[in-house]
């Protein structure tokens, strides 16, 4: 994978190993992933290499995420496969770091001082589940400071852009992509409530299931209500009972109703059996006509990025970094990236059982398992 994924983009070998000692550290044991760590891990004296690895050396973070992408859509690819968008919190001290103000986390559930980062993943229908794109948000604020945008290394030709319009580059790369099969996106409300992101993804044929809150205005029958108004007049018997995944104690059941608006778009709720007054809801649009339990299908997807924000911080480190410039950020996200597909890549097609000690053995599994350039998982 390392061959295939990372390599082509180094000219040189020194940073080019270096970046293998760095994807190696993020795969081991290691309690906490940042630069002296990684650096003793790889018997460095000190964390000056991995450093100027991540703010330094010439490589390209956007082809390595662009060849993860296209590994993904090779290895994991599947007709059916559903986009998550998302964004995870960062927490940090001083306000040098990219993009770093006091600002709402999920993460956190607060205001703190933090980074956000907004991330595309892939959901395969085997519930395989792999990172494949990353956007840091720069809040506005940074935008009245040319210094400070300076002093971070965010590069000139950068400018504001929300959260949705984040995720907008990363669903049009993703659907750019010749090598990569998906057929629906989903997103909590806080990109479903915005309008122009689900136009964008209608007026380019992406079928969508997209959370939306609960004073969701839509028109139904000429009439302009809210999403919990038109809900609360379903009859009895329009619900339908259906799992939408697996949660930590088996089968997520919920109750399900959908309302059609007309061309392949829906009004979908969704109702906790134990407490009906819990509801969500969300709008849907597709290509083509679907069935409920299609859609109960992607809205479950989107639970998967929770899960995928958890494995990777804890895994490979995804939040361990300790570096403050925008160049460096991206980097350091992006091999965590490739790490993380790697442990999917083997979760899916485990190499084939080998004995023998462990030690240099079990370091080089991290290359091994790959397939040739241009085949096509089942």
């Amino acid at each position: 994978m390392f061959s295939q994924v990372v390599a082509p983009f180094f000219g040189r070998r020194e940073p080019r190993l270096r970046a293998r000692s760095y994807l190696l550290g993020l795969l081991s044991s290691l309690e906490r992933k940042n630069g002296w760590s990684l650096a003793e891990y790889a018997s460095d004296a000190t964390p000056d290499g991995m450093q100027r690895l991540l703010n330094h050396a010439r490589w390209d973070a956007e082809q390595v995420r662009d060849a993860l992408r296209a590994q993904v859509g090779e290895r994991l690819g599947h007709l059916d496969g559903v986009l998550v968008v998302d964004d995870t919190g960062f927490e940090k001290k001083g306000r040098r770091s990219a993009g770093v103000q006091r600002q709402y986390t999920g993460t956190a559930g607060k205001i703190t001082n933090c980074q956000i980062g907004v991330f595309c993943s892939y959901v395969d229908p085997d519930r395989q589940r792999v990172l494949i794109d990353r956007e840091l948000y720069l809040p506005r604020s940074w935008f009245t400071d040319p210094d400070r945008l300076t002093d971070a290394g965010v590069p000139e030709r950068a400018h504001f852009a929300t959260k949705p319009e984040l995720a907008w580059a990363m669903i049009e790369r993703a659907a750019d992509d010749p090598l990569l099969s998906f057929a629906w996106i989903t997103a909590d409300e806080a990109y479903g409530d915005n309008t122009r992101l689900r136009e964008r993804c209608r007026d380019r044929g992406l079928s969508h299931v997209m959370a939306v809150s609960r004073d969701h205005r839509l028109v139904l029958g000429g009439v302009r209500t809210r999403a919990d108004t038109v809900v609360s007049l379903l009859a009895p018997d329009a619900w339908q009972r259906y799992a939408c995944g697996d949660g930590a104690k088996g089968r997520r059941f919920y109750d399900w109703a959908w309302i059609g608006l007309g061309g392949h778009a829906w009004v979908l709720a969704r109702r906790s059996i134990s407490d009906p007054t819990d509801l969500a809801f969300y709008r849907c649009w597709s290509v083509r006509p679907v069935a409920l339990s299609e859609l109960v299908r992607v809205a479950g997807a989107r639970w998967s990025v929770e899960e995928v924000f958890q494995t990777t911080k804890n895994e490979v480190g995804l939040d361990h970094y300790q570096v403050r410039t925008h160049t460096a950020w991206y980097r350091h996200i992006t091999l965590a990236m490739v790490a993380h597909a790697h442990l999917a890549f083997l979760a899916a097609d485990p190499p084939p059982g080998r004995e023998g000690p462990v030690g240099e053995e079990t370091d080089g599994l991290a290359t091994q398992g790959a397939r040739p350039v241009g085949t096509i998982a089942a």
